[in-house]
């Protein structure tokens, strides 16, 4: 994972017809339901990368240190502090209702004891153990869905085509049976997984190097579906995913993909490294997160515990602000639509499933008029979300003979606002009705 590889998949994404064209649209739409209701994912990175907290795989494939030196981590990952079921508290006490975490990266080092690779936490660390399965049981527990991410490239193994940026161990074209070797290695790994652990979201990674016949993408779909048909897989797997994810930045425009999941990092990089510290604050994530749900999308936010299985004390709080935030404005979080085009209201919007309801997502304490464009419904009530104060609306230059709507001005109090994004609600008579004409007589 990295950004400068988000463009090529994105490009690669829109040349392949999604594989739900070629199912009942119905049935996709069924499946996808839950996670278009969640908003809210939190991402985790885990492998031996926590132990001396590097770049996750990509350390050694671009030359920052040996492959020697970083497999020597394997040799201190411990989890000796790992609790899956505080993890599991800490996510769903911030509100999210799926989480993802790293099963196995790029560097082939899995996090279970698995029967088609040697290389794994249970057999090569003096963890010891399966360290997945009992956090898949936390998620459970606490009705949290369960995402595994998986890279389906494997620079470690011996039969995968490529090792480090600048090198290559041979062209598929003149080894088919080497490479055919690969595949079938990763699709009986991934097959292990997915049926051991029966994910709810199948999160790849990794398939940039490749095309989809040589992934043999259309074959791992099908096969993964024949172990659980409701398992939604993401977008990374040659145009053969259910959902879009881009990375790291927020769109400036409303995505045109029907069901998309920003992930984003809670500093400047994936998993635990003690020198970034330059940590998102609650109001930067918060913010962002509205502008997530507002374009229709989930948030799926990073966090990164170290090698023993504790996390750093900003991420903690994060999760803990955030989750205070989402418990006072739930009503306009989950379970909504994303809101209205821009140009009607300054700010994030969502929207109650009826359409009767419209939330305003207003920045700190902003105390002073907010202002909304174009709305042509009668208001039955205007209210600050997680307070009892009610608002009063006013209407400035609606002229009776005329169809334009007048412009809406409510004005904020000084009190009953959020410390960090106060949701004002708009209570609809009837379903929203948003004026997009260009005034006069249209």
């Amino acid at each position: 994972m990295r950004p400068l590889f988000f463009t090529l998949v994105l490009i690669l994404s829109f040349k392949n017809l999604y594989a739900q064209s070629k199912t009942n649209p119905e049935t996709i739409r069924e499946k996808m339901q839950w996670f278009a209701d969640a908003k809210l994912g939190i991402f985790i990175h885990w492998g031996i990368y926590s132990v001396k907290g590097i770049d996750e795989s990509w350390s050694f494939h671009n030359k920052k240190i040996s492959y020697a030196d970083y497999m020597s981590q394997l040799n201190g990952f411990t989890a000796k502090n790992y609790n899956p079921q505080a993890w599991a508290d800490m996510i769903s006490d911030a509100g999210a209702r799926y989480a993802v975490i790293t099963t196995k990266h790029h560097d082939g080092v899995a996090l279970w004891d698995s029967k088609f690779s040697d290389l794994n936490v249970a057999k090569k660390t003096p963890a010891h153990r399966d360290v997945l399965l009992p956090f898949v049981e936390a998620l459970r527990k606490n009705n949290v869905k369960v995402g595994t991410y998986f890279s389906i490239l494997d620079w470690s193994h011996p039969d995968y085509t490529g090792f480090l940026k600048d090198s290559s161990r041979y062209k598929i074209k003149d080894d088919t049976l080497r490479w055919q070797r690969f595949v079938n290695f990763y699709h009986n790994q991934m097959n292990e997984m997915v049926t051991r652990f029966k994910p709810d979201v199948l999160w790849l990674d990794g398939d940039w190097e490749h095309t989809a016949d040589e992934w043999r993408s259309g074959d791992l779909r099908e096969k993964i579906l024949a172990v659980n048909p409701k398992m939604i897989i993401n977008g990374r797997l040659q145009g053969f995913g259910d959902y879009e994810t881009p990375e790291q930045n927020a769109p400036v425009t409303r995505p045109n993909y029907k069901w998309w999941e920003l992930c984003m990092t809670s500093n400047n990089n994936w998993g635990w490294q003690p020198q970034d510290t330059f940590f998102k604050t609650p109001f930067e994530i918060i913010s962002i997160f509205a502008d997530v749900i507002g374009n229709g999308g989930n948030l799926l936010l990073d966090i990164g515990p170290k090698e023993d299985g504790t996390f750093p004390p900003e991420q903690i709080n994060l999760l803990k602000e955030l989750g205070v935030w989402n418990r006072k404005h739930s009503e306009a979080v989950f379970n909504s639509l994303g809101g209205i085009p821009a140009g009607h209201f300054y700010g994030p919007t969502t929207l109650s499933k009826d359409s009767m309801t419209l939330y305003l997502f207003v920045p700190g304490k902003t105390a002073s008029s907010i202002v909304i464009k174009g709305l042509d419904n009668e208001i039955k009530k205007a209210r600050i979300v997680g307070t009892s104060t009610l608002l009063s609306p006013k209407v400035v230059g609606k002229i009776s003979w005329s169809p334009v709507p007048g412009i809406l001005y409510i004005d904020l109090p000084k009190t009953s606002l959020d410390k960090y994004m106060t949701v004002v609600a708009l209570d609809l008579e009837k379903p929203i009705k948003l004026y997009r004409g260009r005034g006069g007589f249209d």
